[in-house]
């Protein structure tokens, strides 16, 4: 058997302990499942201190980060309400950069891309993190290319993740990378995971958005559409139902979800679709109709539509009508 591949978390006081829980864990999950090799994970503290997440409870460190030698297969920052702290800790920053000229590839979770932009490591790469950090990120790092636009981001051997959950996405996607998609849906669906979604998937979903829509009939529209993607959900019909006139229901969409009621519907359906293509073995037929679609034709050119050309969606789909999108063109979620 190889070596283990060695992933080191790297963590400190207040930290999120699911940014350090979801890696770790689907990590021991593909190791359960055979991946070979292996994962070996240990948790690194600066003096092999003790870290206090911001949840309260304390995790035991294994090793210092003064005391790793050798490679290392992946060095992952998780992000926390200490990370302002943990970016401005020389010492802390001093062992990340000499760890990631140790490793394979370097990651971060959530507002732990503070940590490695504080560390030079992200300079002249592209690069997310919670959505409700980005602006302040790109403000104090003007040399890194931040976009809060995906759930997580490559660029070269540096990987950077949005918040909290988006942790086990990433995560789910080096899996795939070292072991194929076989594996990484089966650490998945071990999980409970409701799909494993692609990297250039919005961090916020039109459902999830913030705030919610403030006109109560807009509201209900949405939570109606959601739940019957195969109706006849044309404005005529929502506004129909609604009981107003297609032209308001169109100023009522355009006002409270920035897009009209026929790109909301079929943002919806992708989303929906999405999900099916990602957690399911259906055939991209069935899951068109089960969406809205009329064929899965149409369902390949919402995906163009929603993800761009450049999408892990239309990776995935090799029979996708790439030239029907422009070189370079995205499309941004509504």
């Amino acid at each position: 058997m190889s070596d283990p591949r060695r992933v080191l978390i790297v963590a400190y006081d207040d930290a999120q302990i699911l940014d350090i829980a979801c890696p770790s864990g689907a990590l021991d999950i593909a190791n359960r499942h055979g991946a070979t090799p292996p994962y070996a994970v240990e948790l690194g503290t600066l003096g092999r201190r003790a870290a206090r997440s911001s949840a309260g409870i304390v995790l035991g460190a294994q090793r210092g980060l003064e005391s790793v030698t050798g490679p290392l297969d992946t060095l992952l920052v998780v992000g926390g309400p200490g990370y302002e702290d943990a970016a401005a800790d020389g010492q802390l920053l001093e062992h990340v950069r000499r760890l990631a000229g140790r490793s394979r590839r370097v990651a971060s979770v959530c507002t732990g891309a503070y940590v490695l932009a504080a560390a030079g490591l992200l300079d002249d790469r592209r690069a997310t993190t919670h959505w409700r950090f980005g602006e302040q990120l790109a403000a104090r790092h003007p040399a890194v290319a931040v976009d809060v636009g995906p759930l997580h981001i490559r660029d070269g051997n540096v990987y950077t993740s949005a918040g909290v959950t988006s942790a086990l996405d990433l995560t789910l996607s080096l899996i795939e990378d070292d072991h194929g998609p076989t594996l990484a849906r089966a650490v998945a669906r071990e999980l409970v995971s409701y799909l494993h979604r692609p990297a250039d998937q919005a961090q916020i979903s039109m459902f999830l958005a913030a705030p919610p829509p403030g006109d109560r009939l807009v509201r209900d529209l949405v939570g109606y559409i959601a739940g019957h993607l195969t109706e006849d959900l044309t404005p005529g019909a929502l506004a129909a139902r609604a009981g107003v006139s297609t032209r308001h229901l169109t100023r009522l969409f355009t006002a409270h979800l920035g897009t009209t009621p026929t790109r909301a519907v079929r943002a919806a359906r992708t989303e929906a679709a999405v999900h099916l293509v990602r957690s399911s073995d259906l055939p991209l037929a069935v899951i068109a109709r089960r969406c809205g679609f009329g064929s899965a034709q149409t369902l390949r050119e919402a995906f163009l539509d929603h993800y761009g050309a450049g999408g892990d969606m239309i990776r995935r789909m090799p029979d996708m009508p790439r030239a029907r999108v422009p070189s370079g063109q995205q499309t941004a979620v509504p």
